[in-house]
Formats: structure tokens, sequence, C-alpha cells
């Protein structure tokens, strides 16, 4: 590090993302994102997961909106038994952006979550368009995460590739 300061050269640092998914189960959300590296700017170190999911998963979320909330505690056993559907590196700009779309959710108007207007889903991919990509609803698939991420994954496989980024799942939709 300190040969790289004398030459002149900042140490690399960068922040991924993996967009990961659980179809279906009792436990939400079924669709999240994990950041870890550390941040260009000031090298921070990044380690963080974010979903988003309603504060209590009942019947009522079948009728209308509910209380929702913007959630970060996904074990090692969730994440091991998700789908890891592509990871890419994230500018510190769009680390920031994704930020700001996470803050937005976080911060909504209660009731915030709908199964069918703002759902985990429709939060990844808000996410994923921050960064650049097609993250918009899929018709037919804003209640089948993995279906959903997989289409999220083929509408971008270019620019995702183009990245550098990495695919974890071979199945295309």
């Amino acid at each position: 590090m300190l040969l790289a300061l004398v030459l002149g050269a900042a140490p690399a640092a960068a922040v991924d993302i993996t967009f990961y998914s659980k179809e279906l189960g009792s436990s939400f959300p079924h669709a999240f994102v994990i950041m870890k590296g550390q941040l260009d700017r000031d090298g921070s170190r990044i380690e963080e997961d974010y979903g988003f999911t309603a504060k209590a998963v009942t019947p009522a979320i079948l009728f209308g909106a509910v209380k929702g909330e913007v959630i970060s505690d996904h074990t090692d056993s969730y994440v091991k038994g998700s789908d890891k559907h592509f990871t890419v590196t994230l500018s510190d700009e769009e680390y920031d952006r994704v930020m700001a779309v996470i803050e937005r959710w976080r911060t909504a108007r209660q009731p915030s979550y709908s199964l069918d207007k703002a759902n985990c889903i429709h939060f990844v991919g808000e996410i994923a368009s921050a960064i650049g990509m097609d993250g918009a609803p899929r018709k037919g698939l804003m209640k089948k995460p993995r279906s959903f991420l997989e289409a999220i994954t083929e509408a971008n496989r270019t620019l995702i590739a183009a990245r550098g980024g990495t695919f974890h799942r071979t199945h295309a939709p």
C-alpha cells in the first residue's frame, strides 16, 4: 500500500452487488441483494444485504397494502438456501444510487408493501434500474422472484458480460 501511494497509484477498490432470489416459502423477502467490497472514495468496507418485505406476513398482504420494511439481516443459511443470479461491480456513484433507492423504500409512506405494486421483486428491479440495467417489471413475473431475476439476467446478459460480471445460474427462462 505504501509503495502504491509513493508511486501515485490508488489501491484497487470495488463493491460487488449480487442479486438473489428465494422461490416461495415462509421466509421473506424472496428477492434481495448483497453488496461487498470497498469504496474507492474513502476505502470504506461494505458488507451489506437488503431486501424488502411486509412487516407482518399475514393473509392481509393478499387484500391490499400493508406496512413494509427494508431488512438487512439475511442469515448465512438463508443466503445459502437462495438462488444466486449474477454479480456486477459498482462504481461509487452506482453504489450511491443503490443506497438512494434503498433509502427511498426504507422511508416510504406506510403502508408501503403491496404484493402487486411494491414487493421484494419490484425492490430489486428498481435497484437493477438504478445501475443502468433493464429492471422494469415483467408481466406475470412480479410474484415469481426466480423467474423475474432470470428474465432480468437474460435482458441484461450483454451488459453484465461487458461489465465483467459473473453469472451464477445457467438456466435461461
